[in-house]
């Protein structure tokens, strides 16, 4: 027994060299001193699927058919939309593959050594979003985004002091009960989601500013997910999507109070912005919704498909059209909520980004 207890202790180690030798590869110093505009705003970002970068090619593979199936390269998530459109103005870090997966993060998390950002991904240093993780995952588990994300602004306080963390999780747990809400909004059975998901970015934010109080924080509310075309031939009366839409009004409620209560804090309402941009199915219940139209051109409707022309790729994640307006709203809530002063993005130059890549990917094969 006595030796058993001596080779743990030395794979443990051997273990900890490595990760010391090794751990991000010298990544966070690198960006900590790479030349970037003095007065570019950093942000963070932590979430799901809806922040993950869909340039990611070690979980996205361009044969997974995954983010855009043959329009993957030219198929970008807001954050993405961002870096491209305002990288002088909005530090998302450098592009890099960094960060720990599997049995090694257990393990760096056992010897209190960093982890860094987990799982390993291929992204913006400061996005920390990834794909089917929730509220819990913020702050809980071995990922801990929250957590990871602190320790790497830990390193550059003078820079956060500045900078802006955007949250944007929570619809992977909410739209496990849509029968529910659709048949009770006031099932009691909803109160521990809505509750769990306002205590962990609650606590998420408290993290945040206990080290970091000058940081902004912007929480993104949840949208109706009987809004996505995969849902269209179900929920089909207006007492069943009334009731979803009561459900949700509960949580975004939620959520608006926990920011109204935090300094430094706002609330984005994504639920009404889809509601202006893409409208919501009328009395009846059956859905309709309004075309949105891009340099005059470009028809984008709430439909599915891989094509530039959807609102929702096949996946059923949002596309570049979705996206890039999605982005063009947050820099004005940005700067109409914290006083900023980033260059809107206008429609023309909205459409001068989507334009291209959707000729682009209208002439690729396949589409």
């Amino acid at each position: 027994m006595r030796m058993v207890v001596q080779i743990a202790f030395i794979v443990l180690g051997l273990a900890a060299a490595a990760a010391l030798m090794l751990w991000d590869n010298g990544v966070p110093d690198a960006a900590a001193h790479r030349v970037v505009p003095p007065q570019a705003i950093p942000m963070a970002v932590m979430g799901d699927s809806n922040s993950h970068a869909y340039q990611d090619r070690l979980n996205f593979s361009v044969e997974s058919g995954e983010r855009g199936g043959v329009n993957q390269e030219r198929s970008f998530n807001w954050v993405e939309v961002l870096a491209r459109l305002r990288g002088k103005e909005i530090d998302l870090g450098p592009w890099v593959t960094w960060g720990r997966s599997g049995v090694m993060v257990r393990v760096l998390d056992l010897l209190h050594l960093p982890v860094g950002r987990a799982p390993r991904k291929e992204d913006y240093l400061y996005n920390f979003a990834f794909s089917a993780m929730g509220c819990k995952e913020l702050m809980e588990g071995k990922f801990r985004q929250a957590p990871r994300l602190v320790a790497l602004m830990d390193r550059e306080p003078e820079r956060w002091r500045r900078g802006v963390v955007v949250i944007r999780t929570g619809l992977g747990e909410w739209s496990q009960f849509m029968e529910l809400q659709a048949k009770d909004p006031d099932a009691p059975e909803l109160q521990p989601v809505i509750d769990g998901c306002v205590k962990h970015i609650g606590d998420a934010i408290r993290l945040i500013h206990a080290s970091h109080p000058a940081t902004r924080v912007v929480v993104v509310g949840v949208v109706n997910e009987a809004s996505d075309p995969l849902y269209f031939d179900r929920w089909r009366s207006g007492l069943e999507f009334g009731n979803i839409e009561k459900a949700l009004g509960r949580l975004n409620g939620a959520l608006r109070q926990l920011t109204e209560a935090q300094p430094n804090t706002l609330f984005f309402d994504d639920q009404a912005w889809v509601l202006e941009r893409w409208g919501s199915r009328p009395p009846d219940g059956m859905p309709v919704y309004r075309t949105v139209t891009i340099g005059g051109t470009l028809r984008v409707t709430n439909t599915a498909g891989d094509g530039p022309n959807h609102a929702m790729m096949e996946d059923h994640h949002a596309g570049l059209a979705y996206n890039a307006l999605w982005a063009q709203s947050l820099v004005s809530r940005l700067n109409a909520g914290f006083g900023l002063s980033l260059t809107p993005i206008t429609d023309q130059e909205l459409a001068g980004f989507v334009l291209p890549l959707a000729e682009a990917s209208l002439r690729a094969p396949g589409s």
